[in-house]
């Protein structure tokens, strides 16, 4: 079937083309994502990596499989927009006396993050893996594990995902990215390093569980009636507050609390559920005066660690209707 339909695209057939490529293209989008840590860049990518493919199909020689031959153009793709430095978003400068926030105790790197609805991660069968590997893949898609990867050079960032989340061999990788086993070899010890010393201790608890849905519950109550001490108590000690594209960065139980004292002293807000990148996740809705519309507030992202919340990350409101979420909300 898989050699009918490459000589039928071959001869020019564009359906049967997107029936070789169709089945790929959320887990390319997934995998440009991890790269890029931009939904709509990846969604790019992915669209450049199918022209690329459609324009290289006679040069394909089917030594590999379609999979492997379209993640090695999309990898490369990805690998020469970051080179280009054309994809990265530009920071947002918030005055912080105007906005009524403590001073940051931080500032952050990776202002371009966005995150990803939960319904776009659908690409894979988990039912056949261990928990062991269940949780690595649930793991690589988490915004704190795509911080991390924005944080590693690009080539040894391409190197990590290929080898560690997609399986392939260092001879694989090698020629996929046309260098040597040697190089994949170095580059992976190098990532695997750096990645290390930013994992987490603690594992979150399963997604939907009885666990995770109380502690869901306790933060909604307590974020929606402002109150910053029962907040403080779900959190880790060295919790961290995020808010891309603004680059102010709050770290620890302290810095948060005092945070939070300032958004809720002046303001209400309802919360609605979903999640993004395999975390609870909600849009925040701003109550202003006594108008009976309800504003939207951006959306919260959760990290969980055992049975409290290691971190809250922030993003504008523009990403909000990729989660089907109105702008609006009429009490």
């Amino acid at each position: 079937m898989t050699d009918d339909l490459i000589e039928q695209a071959r001869a020019g057939d564009s359906d049967a083309f997107r029936m070789l490529t169709e089945p790929h293209r959320r887990e390319l989008e997934v995998h440009c994502y991890r790269m890029l840590g931009s939904v709509q860049d990846a969604e790019d990518m992915v669209q450049n990596t199918l022209l690329a493919a459609w324009r290289a199909l006679d040069g394909f020689e089917e030594r590999a499989s379609v999979r492997t031959w379209l993640y090695r153009i999309a990898t490369n793709q990805c690998l020469s927009a970051l080179r280009s430095g054309r994809r990265k978003r530009a920071a947002t400068e918030v005055g912080i006396a105007e906005n009524d926030l403590p001073e940051p105790t931080h500032y952050g790197d990776i202002v371009w993050l966005e995150p990803m609805p939960d319904h776009l991660l659908d690409f894979a069968d988990t039912s056949a893996l261990g928990p062991e590997a269940v949780y690595e893949q649930r793991e690589a898609i988490s915004l704190a594990s795509i911080t991390a990867l924005q944080l590693l050079p690009a080539r040894q960032r391409a190197v990590l995902l290929l080898r560690d989340v997609l399986g392939y061999r260092a001879a694989e990788v090698s020629e996929m990215l046309g260098t040597t086993v040697a190089s994949v070899n170095s580059a992976l010890k190098r990532a695997r390093g750096t990645v290390g010393r930013r994992s987490r201790d603690i594992e979150p608890p399963q997604p939907n569980s009885s666990s995770e849905q109380a502690l869901v519950a306790d933060f909604v109550r307590a974020y929606q009636t402002g109150d910053v001490e029962a907040l403080v108590r779900l959190l880790t000690t060295d919790v961290r507050i995020s808010m891309p594209p603004i680059p102010l960065e709050y770290h620890g139980r302290d810095a948060v609390a005092g945070f939070y004292a300032k958004v809720f002293g002046k303001r209400r807000y309802t919360l609605v559920a979903t999640r993004a990148n395999g975390q609870p996740a909600f849009g925040a809705y701003l109550a202003t005066g006594v108008d009976p519309v309800w504003h939207a507030a951006g959306l919260l992202v959760l990290d969980l660690a055992g049975p409290r919340i290691c971190g809250l990350t922030r993003f504008d409101n523009d990403v909000m209707p990729r989660f089907g979420l109105p702008r609006t909300l009429s009490v």
